[in-house]
């Protein structure tokens, strides 16, 4: 077992990560249960391969479980609406614990339900994907998607717990693993070359899921966000803003794509980070050798590195358009977030959406 501990003064809590957690959840979540209830958010694939196991680790407990559809439409006001409107009807009082059980869509939404339940309920995270093992269960960030672009309705809302049962992954499909694992690389490319070159090296230990190179890549993600995240709780120093590393594009993405799992996140995030860095290098900031690294990796473990690869034929016009309403501009910019190098991220705030623009019609073409 491992724990990461996310400092955040009052609002500190622990990730704690640990093969076969699932099977003893109960006794770490009871004592944030005052009634010995608790209310479970999942999703319909989630509860049918992962359920009986949480059941069995919450024996003891009252449970009450609020099922939504799987994927990045469940991410919407009707859904949000829903969610809350069951848990009120499941008699749930101010103090009770909701728990997200699955990947980063159910824990975006039940921890934005959490946010505005009864003006603030506490809530736990317990992700069943990757990508929201290493990325989004950690640091409080929850939110639904609406039509002018992803995650602009939301709230900072930190969880009470993490758990991680790297085990739950048993049962995760390739392409979801593919896309979390992006994640992880983001991780490496922001502020650790050496994790990067040990993801080339190792990286496909850990899409095959083997115990060790896995529980390596979880830890190691985890713990750069939870310093991160004490670092810059809500994004005022920028230092947090980092973790953004090509998702600027890959929320554009996201959006020509409808928010459907026609482009999972993860998918849109390795092209992101391909964009981030080509760009970085067309400006002269970053070698182009290590631009052609990063493709070379993505490409190495199945994710795209292409956005001709998602399928999405969207032009500069179109994808900056989705830009302009990135939910960090300010003062009219949007902020990119580019890379000297490997392990070099860094804020560029005086980026001109035109030159972005022409850069992605030019590297479409």
């Amino acid at each position: 077992m491992s724990a990461v501990r996310v400092e955040l003064g009052e609002r500190s809590y622990d990730v704690t990560i640990e093969a076969g957690l699932l099977g003893r959840a109960g006794a770490l979540l009871a004592p944030l249960a005052p009634n010995g209830r608790l209310f479970v958010v999942t999703d319909e694939n989630v509860a049918a391969a992962q359920g009986a196991r949480l059941a069995q680790g919450l024996a003891g407990l009252e449970v009450h479980t609020v099922t939504v559809a799987p994927g990045e439409e469940s991410k919407s006001w009707a859904m949000l609406a829903r969610v809350i409107d069951e848990l009120l009807a499941a008699g749930i009082e101010r103090g009770e614990p909701v728990v997200a059980f699955g990947g980063g869509v159910v824990g975006d939404l039940a921890g934005f339900a959490a946010a505005i339940l009864q003006r603030g309920t506490p809530y736990v995270q317990v992700p069943t994907s990757l990508l929201a093992m290493v990325d989004s269960s950690v640091g409080g960030k929850t939110a639904i998607d609406v039509p002018a672009g992803k995650n602009l309705v939301g709230a900072f809302h930190q969880p009470r717990a993490v758990l991680i049962d790297p085990e739950a992954l048993s049962t995760l499909a390739d392409r979801q693993m593919r896309a979390g694992y992006a994640e992880i690389v983001k991780t490496a490319l922001i502020g650790d070359a050496a994790f990067f070159a040990w993801l080339e090296e190792d990286g496909a230990k850990v899409l095959a899921r083997e115990p060790a190179a896995l529980a390596h890549a979880v830890a190691t993600s985890v713990a750069f966000k939870a310093r991160t995240v004490a670092e810059d709780e809500r994004e005022t120093s920028g230092r947090r803003a980092l973790l953004n590393l090509g998702h600027t594009f890959a929320h554009a993405i996201e959006a020509e794509a409808g928010f459907s799992d026609r482009v999972l996140h993860g998918e849109a995030v390795a092209v992101g980070l391909a964009l981030a860095f080509d760009l970085s290098a067309r400006r002269g900031l970053c070698p182009a050798d290590d631009a052609a690294r990063v493709r070379a990796h993505l490409a190495a473990t199945g994710l795209p590195a292409r956005l001709a690869a998602l399928g999405v034929t969207a032009g500069g016009a179109a994808l900056t358009k989705r830009m302009a309403s990135d939910k960090k501009k300010a003062g009219g910019r949007v902020p990119f977030i580019l890379a000297r190098g490997i392990g070099a991220a860094f804020i560029e705030r005086e980026l001109d959406l035109a030159e972005v623009g022409e850069f992605l019609d030019e590297t479409c073409a």
